[in-house]
């Protein structure tokens, strides 16, 4: 549809149904964790990027914590340094880790800081490292096998997890109508730089910001039950319980964790949306239908934002 052929009336219906939204999140924090095809497609970039600057117009605090995986494999792969995985996580050596920072703190970042600017926005970009913001230590993980009568130990070099959040800085761009831009990089109490998992530490952003919601772009429509189904509002009780009987598994379970956290951690909703679709953001916050799963501590109503 053209601006031509755009139905005025229509204009005006998705403003009245935005309104009530806009009033009750106004002032409020919005940690969005900005990762996969949303990324990578040129029409959901565009719109993420006008997303956030449309939630900041209307009196939103945007907070965006962003992935960058595929472009460090990328990056790797020119530089011919191989990539190895253990339980999903790159190990990282030292010089794996220079090429993390470049990726995430240069290239991925700018990139995003520019798109917000272009669209009319104020985004400022940072690291964990930036006024120490993310404290990290270096993340332990165990391997065990029937066999085996304890735990093996695997270092998996600088692949860290989330030991404390600073807010002071983000807070002051916040109240001076920037849009942080974070990368998931921490440094420990030696001044060592850590690679993060972005969604972990959107959600620990998240609690330490006391939001009002944790938003978590994915590749698929949200949380889905065994007849894969959709399921779009769950309390915590409800993800423990889908958690226990396995119908949440596989990939998807760390980030329903994450989600999980945040909520029983102070945040008042988590979202997992589908990045694929254009608007997701604006869909989920200002819309009765929304685009994925919502996750409160509390029984919501259905036509709750």
């Amino acid at each position: 549809m053209t601006e031509q052929t755009r139905d005025p009336r229509l204009v005006v219906e998705v403003l009245s149904e935005a309104l009530p939204y806009i009033q009750r999140f106004s002032g409020k924090t919005v940690v969005v964790k900005y990762g996969g095809n949303a990324m990578t497609e040129d029409t959901l970039i565009d719109s993420f990027a006008r997303d956030m600057v449309l939630m900041k117009e209307v009196g939103i605090n945007p907070v965006v914590v962003h992935g960058g995986g595929p472009q460090i494999g990328e990056l790797l792969e020119k530089l011919s340094i191989e990539s190895r995985f253990v339980n999903g996580m790159r190990v990282t050596d030292a010089e794996t880790m220079d090429v993390v920072e470049m990726v995430l703190g240069g290239l991925v970042n700018k990139s995003i800081v520019n798109l917000i600017n272009q669209c009319g926005g104020k985004a400022i970009g940072l690291t964990g490292k930036d006024g120490a913001q993310i404290r990290a230590r270096q993340l332990k993980v165990e391997h065990q096998s029937p066999e085996m009568t304890a735990p093996e130990i695997i270092d998996i070099g600088h692949v860290g997890e989330v030991e404390h959040i600073s807010t002071d800085l983000i807070e002051m761009l916040a109240a001076r109508d920037f849009i942080p831009v974070i990368a998931p990089i921490g440094v420990d109490a030696k001044g060592r730089s850590y690679n993060i998992n972005a969604d972990l530490v959107a959600g620990k952003v998240a609690e330490a910001l006391d939001a009002e919601k944790l938003m978590l772009l994915t590749n698929v429509a949200g949380l889905m039950n065994a007849e894969g189904e959709v399921l779009t509002g769950l309390t915590t009780a409800q993800v423990d319980a889908l958690i226990a009987d396995g119908t949440i598994h596989g990939g998807m379970l760390p980030k329903i964790r994450c989600a999980l956290d945040a909520v029983k951690g102070g945040v008042a909703s988590a979202h997992i949306i589908d990045g694929r679709v254009p608007h997701a953001t604006l869909l989920e916050i200002f819309t009765n239908a929304g685009v994925g799963t919502l996750i409160t501590d509390i029984p919501q109503d259905p036509n709750a934002g």
